[in-house]
């Protein structure tokens, strides 16, 4: 049984995602050991406590990026945490974090990267009028919105969307995208190539 840690700084929509799939066995040979949160106050943390999992808070206040993300690896280590999954975690993991848990680290951003990484990348999508948004999900590396693409699944942009019509469109999409892509990398079926995420052949 593989143990995935979700870190999460919000209502957690995207673990609540994941937990569903190992739920309805769509996730096989997955559970989640422990749910993290930089916010005490975070909806995903009671969320995750209503299910019965260990959900903590590591506060990052008053605390530097490295002695926050030390707290972090110590209690993601602690749960003897096999993959880390970035689910609104809204803050940039330093380098020593990626290397404590060398490609086994996975973000979903809404959009079709390279294209708009980053914050809003809904609205940047609008503004810049693309036809075509989406979300990702990816290896997370030492760069932002930057490691190697697992999977990527599209949304047709309508011409009266707005900031919220498109986001929650995108969202859906990151609840199939999320799961789909941890059983991808939980499967040893594929490895990294480059820069490409692709089905070994054996």
């Amino acid at each position: 049984m593989k143990r995935l840690g979700v870190l999460l700084s919000g209502r957690g929509s995207n673990f609540g995602a994941i937990a569903a799939a190992i739920r309805e066995g769509r996730l096989p040979g997955a559970e989640i050991a422990v749910v993290l949160s930089n916010r005490a106050g975070a909806g995903g943390l009671e969320a995750a406590r209503e299910m019965g999992l260990p959900a903590f808070a590591v506060p990052s206040t008053g605390l530097t990026r490295a002695e926050h993300d030390a707290a972090m690896i110590a209690s993601l280590r602690e749960h003897s945490v096999d993959l880390v999954c970035l689910a609104g975690y809204m803050r940039i993991i330093t380098a020593e974090f990626v290397a404590a848990f060398p490609d086994r680290i996975l973000n979903v951003h809404p959009s079709l990267l390279p294209a708009f990484p980053g914050l809003d990348a809904q609205g940047q999508a609008l503004e810049y009028g693309a036809r075509v948004a989406g979300c990702t999900v990816h290896f997370v590396d030492e760069a932002v919105d930057h490691g190697v693409i697992v999977l990527q699944k599209t949304v047709p942009v309508q011409d009266d969307d707005t900031d919220e019509t498109l986001s929650a469109r995108i969202l859906e999409q990151e609840h199939l995208a999320y799961p789909e892509a941890i059983s991808r990398v939980l499967s040893g079926e594929y490895g990294v190539q480059g820069r490409r995420y692709v089905r070994l052949t054996h």
